[in-house]
């Protein structure tokens, strides 16, 4: 059994119901992101090219996969649907966020977005290795059985 899949096994054992609601809480986080940077895209591109290693065409890319990105992921990792691969795709945007965009502002300017891309990064880094938990369609779909042909199949 590799590393990989010890810490999944481990992270499904232990796993209490509390951190379902703040897991719920980070997916609506994340797609209500998306939608306000679908309304000011303009706005992200700009961000994503003032760096000095982006095109303008490179940054309108990436400024989709970034909405694409929060949206989609923040729906899985709200019902707990592919909650390890949402994180996964979730994390270079955050780093991006992080490394990038709030660090030509400094940490202590007021009215920095920095710490709460800090608090959603760590976050994404617990549930990528703490997983759905119990209160999450991927629990429910390994769990339940389903019936085929009157018969109940694992």
């Amino acid at each position: 059994m590799n590393l990989i899949q010890r810490l999944e096994k481990w992270g499904d054992t232990h796993h209490p119901k509390w951190l379902d609601f703040i897991r719920i809480v980070l997916g609506i986080f994340l797609f209500l992101k998306g939608l306000e940077f679908v309304n000011n895209m303009d706005q992200l591109t700009n961000t994503i090219s003032s760096g000095s290693f982006m095109t303008a065409m490179s940054a309108g890319v990436l400024a989709h996969y970034v909405v694409f990105a929060h949206i989609i992921g923040g729906i899985l990792i709200a019902f707990g649907l592919l909650t390890r691969f949402a994180c996964i795709i979730q994390i270079p945007i955050l780093l991006g966020a992080l490394f990038v965009v709030n660090a030509q502002g400094g940490i202590f300017t007021p009215f920095t977005e920095i710490w709460m891309a800090i608090l959603v990064l760590l976050l994404l880094g617990f549930f990528l290795i703490e997983g759905s938990g119990p209160i999450s369609v991927d629990h429910y779909m390994g769990t339940h059985t389903e019936k085929e042909g009157g018969v109940l199949k694992k």
